[in-house]
């Protein structure tokens, strides 16, 4: 945990210039691409940007609220989907209520909704 909070603090304390080159080499790398915004998205909307930011949407968490019936399919559907190892997406699965994707497209969001759907597993996006 000392080691996350570390590693954190660490990432908040890069310059421009430094996070511009770990963006870089995670894509690079390692195909992972941060998304559009940054911190800037975390920062919420301001006050009577909430209504216009709901209406524009175009981007969508899917979340598992319940694994069902059959776990075991909706285990290995989450592998196919996330690339998780066994154990990782067994956890997300019974844990519920975690993002199994984030910030994905509308027809993605769907498209895995539909799939951990017929696997068995209760579905929401946000």
């Amino acid at each position: 945990m000392a080691d996350l909070k570390k590693l954190a603090e660490e990432i908040v304390g890069l310059t421009l210039l430094e996070a511009q080159e770990l963006k870089t080499i995670l894509k690079d790398e390692y195909g992972i691409e941060p998304a559009a915004g940054g911190a800037v998205m975390m920062a919420g909307p301001a006050e009577g940007g909430a209504a216009a930011a709901e209406e524009e949407k175009s981007e969508f968490d899917v979340i598992l609220k319940s694994a069902g019936d059959k776990k075991i399919n909706v285990i290995k559907e989450v592998r196919a989907i996330t690339g998780l190892g066994l154990k990782e997406a067994k956890e997300l699965v019974e844990a519920g209520g975690k993002a199994v994707k984030e910030q994905v497209s509308k027809e993605e969001a769907e498209d895995i909704k539909k799939k951990l759907e017929e696997a068995g597993a209760e579905i929401e996006l946000k």
